[in-house]
């Protein structure tokens, strides 16, 4: 999600940014010319005053000071012209001692500087015949002044562009962070149906993500109502297997077959591994249910149960405890935690003198579980043994118990790792660990 809200807003800056810099820009200029044909509009209106104040005398043509605007009468006073026509070049007392920039054409000129006052000129060129006289007349005035308050409503409206720009994305990313909220409460609702906290997504969505929230929990309940016919087929396949195999091995055992020792123990031989291989791969077809994770297994429930039902097995003598925090829950499928544990604490029952423990820590990367008693253990020189490629748990350490292979498969499935050492008991502690969903 967030890096779609930073995509979103980078987006949106860099076409902002585009936007204004070609935007601010083109205004900007459109607003200084129309300024500009404004204060022509007023030059225009001074050099036909110009033109109408010149008349004629005995002498030829005169200009009446009259009719001239008192600007034009004091120096600098940013109001200046300048007349020419035949042999004649009047200006303004205002120009004191300097003389107008040179125009070659008729129109208007800017940005041109008077003399050591520095002032930037707007300069009008307009052409006349008048009284049988070819007159041109050039009327400036100082743009100095419009231009700084120009500059400094470009520097106002430059920081009030900016103020915008960060008002306008930080509205943005309040507005795409509350559109995309119902896409992130999707996704933590995915990872509690991942944790098994929830078996489907909530259905109060906005209009647009109904159809996926929908599609999501017919899946599931597909999903769901697959696993548990297969869980139940697998089930049912077990049990109807089993009798006949347990029927068999009886048979394989019979006194019918004592006149055939060979034959009797490769039948058995045979039979045996059938059964395991059968288990087994049972077992790893429950691993299936990781596709859709089921219940999550509360410690606080399921431990006492299951601890309730191995001294019923293994007799009241064997002190069985437990060391898990108060209100733990493991993020794992009920059903495998209980095959997992049930088949360690099932072994360990077997070869333990008195005492059976488990602990279940929470680490940096996951969890912590340990499964110790104090029977004989392995030797070290066996453990190794173990692990060797090609070598299943249920073929190691005879008569150990750790003949479950469903074990190792469920750990692996896990990406997790099983350790065996020896316990502070006296016995084998199992050590597995699995990483955090």
């Amino acid at each position: 999600m967030k890096s779609i809200q930073r995509r979103l807003s980078l987006g949106l800056l860099s076409v902002l940014l585009v936007a204004g810099l070609v935007v601010a820009p083109t205004s900007l200029w459109l607003f200084e010319l129309g300024l500009q044909r404004y204060l022509e509009d007023g030059l225009h209106a001074d050099s036909e005053s110009l033109l109408v104040a010149l008349v004629r005398t005995p002498h030829g043509l005169k200009l009446d000071e009259r009719r001239l605007s008192p600007a034009y009468q004091r120096p600098f006073s940013g109001h200046y012209f300048c007349v020419d026509f035949a042999d004649q070049h009047w200006r303004s007392r205002s120009l004191w001692d300097q003389d107008l920039p040179i125009v070659e054409k008729a129109g208007l000129h800017a940005n041109l500087q008077l003399g050591p006052e520095g002032q930037m000129l707007l300069v009008l060129r307009s052409d006349y015949r008048r009284l049988g006289q070819s007159i041109s007349i050039s009327v400036a005035q100082d743009y100095t002044p419009v231009r700084r308050k120009f500059q400094l409503m470009q520097r106002v409206g430059l920081g009030i562009g900016l103020a915008a720009l960060i008002v306008i994305l930080l509205l943005q990313r309040v507005t795409v962070r509350r559109a995309l909220r119902p896409l992130e409460n999707a996704r933590k609702q995915i990872a509690q149906l991942q944790q098994g906290r929830r078996s489907q997504l909530d259905t109060q969505v906005p209009l647009e993500l109904e159809p996926l929230v929908s599609q999501v929990n017919r899946l599931l309940a597909h999903t769901e109502g697959s696993l548990k016919r297969s869980r139940d087929a697998l089930g049912n396949l077990g049990h109807a297997l089993k009798t006949p195999l347990a029927v068999l091995l009886s048979l394989a055992s019979s006194a019918e077959l004592a006149a055939h020792p060979h034959l009797r123990q490769t039948l058995r031989e045979q039979l045996e591994q059938i059964q395991q291989r059968l288990e087994r791969e049972l077992g790893r077809a429950r691993l299936a249910g990781d596709t859709l994770p089921g219940a999550a297994f509360d410690c606080d429930t399921e431990l006492p149960v299951l601890f309730s039902t191995l001294r019923m097995i293994h007799g009241e003598h064997l002190q069985l405890s437990h060391e898990v925090p108060s209100g733990l829950q493991l993020p794992w499928d009920r059903e495998d935690l209980l095959e997992l544990l049930g088949n360690l604490l099932d072994n360990a029952c077997k070869w333990a003198d008195a005492q059976v423990r488990l602990s279940i820590v929470e680490v940096s990367a996951g969890y912590r579980l340990g499964i110790e008693d104090d029977g004989p253990g392995i030797p070290p020189q066996s453990r190794a043994a173990v692990f060797s490629r090609g070598t299943r748990l249920d073929e190691q350490t005879r008569g150990h118990g750790l003949g479950l292979g469903i074990v190792r498969d469920i750990v692996e499935a896990w990406g997790g790792d099983l350790r065996l050492s020896s316990s502070p008991l006296g016995g084998l502690l199992v050590t597995v660990d699995v990483p955090r969903r």
